[in-house]
């Protein structure tokens, strides 16, 4: 008996697999850690604070589910839909989100470190004050959606589509922007310090009190664009009435 509580005591101090009751309903906290889930019809399901860890959710329907505080580290989310979902505070460290759509969804405050959401979509997302290191975010579409505040220092954004974005204060230092569409975005005092920024497009954003020092803007276009305050490449400050280029 008292060997059998040490096993028991031991799984859970290391997270044993062999804990989660993988035919559990779905519930707040359930654990679904290493749970094959692929394809699982989850809309709408309360899953706040859900160990998901290393599950398997690829082409899952979780729309409008709720996710809060949850736990998706190097979970397999690609494909799934999670269009409105609330995901504030959830871990999502090296997750894989290629293709997800994430539409609408609320990523306020989410980590998603190093995770892979290439192609995925977040049209009208919000990730104020999420933390995005070295998160690859190649082609995907954030059109609209709210980074106020975010991490994405060293991230992949390469050819992703950031139209109409909000990125007031965000930090894309040494982060990959080439060929971004950047069209109209909101930049202010945002930190692109040694930002790839080379073919991306900026026509009308709004770049005032941003910091451009050493960034790589071959190609890029400016056009319209207000930079007001802003640190240029070379680390002058332009003109507060800059506008297109720094003066």
């Amino acid at each position: 008996m008292h060997h059998y509580a040490l096993l028991l005591l031991t799984a859970f101090a290391f997270g044993d697999p062999v804990l989660a009751a993988c035919n559990d309903a779905p519930r707040p906290h359930v654990n679904w850690r290493h749970c094959d889930k692929h394809g699982a019809e989850l809309r709408g399901a309360e899953l706040p604070g859900a160990i998901l860890l290393r599950a398997n959710l690829a082409g899952a329907d979780l729309r409008e589910a709720q996710l809060s505080g949850a736990d998706l580290s190097f979970a397999d989310l690609r494909g799934a839909k999670l269009g409105k979902a609330r995901l504030e505070g959830a871990r999502l460290v090296g997750a894989q989100l290629d293709g997800a759509d994430l539409s609408e969804a609320d990523l306020d405050k989410a980590v998603f470190d190093r995770a892979s959401l290439v192609d995925a979509r977040l049209t009208d997302a919000q990730l104020r004050a999420a933390s995005g290191y070295q998160t690859v975010l190649r082609g995907a579409d954030l059109s609209h959606a709210d980074l106020s505040g975010a991490d994405f220092r060293q991230a992949n954004l390469d050819k992703a589509n950031l139209t109409g974005a909000t990125l007031v204060k965000t930090q894309l230092s040494d982060a990959s922007l080439q060929e971004a569409r950047l069209v109209k975005a909101t930049l202010e005092k945002t930190a692109l310090n040694n930002a790839k920024l080379a073919k991306a497009d900026l026509r009308g954003a709004n770049l005032r009190g941003a910091s451009l020092a050493n960034a790589d803007i071959y190609g890029a276009t400016f056009t319209d664009a207000a930079l007001g305050s802003a640190i240029w490449v070379d680390r002058r400050r332009c003109g507060l009435d800059a506008v297109g280029s720094c003066e």
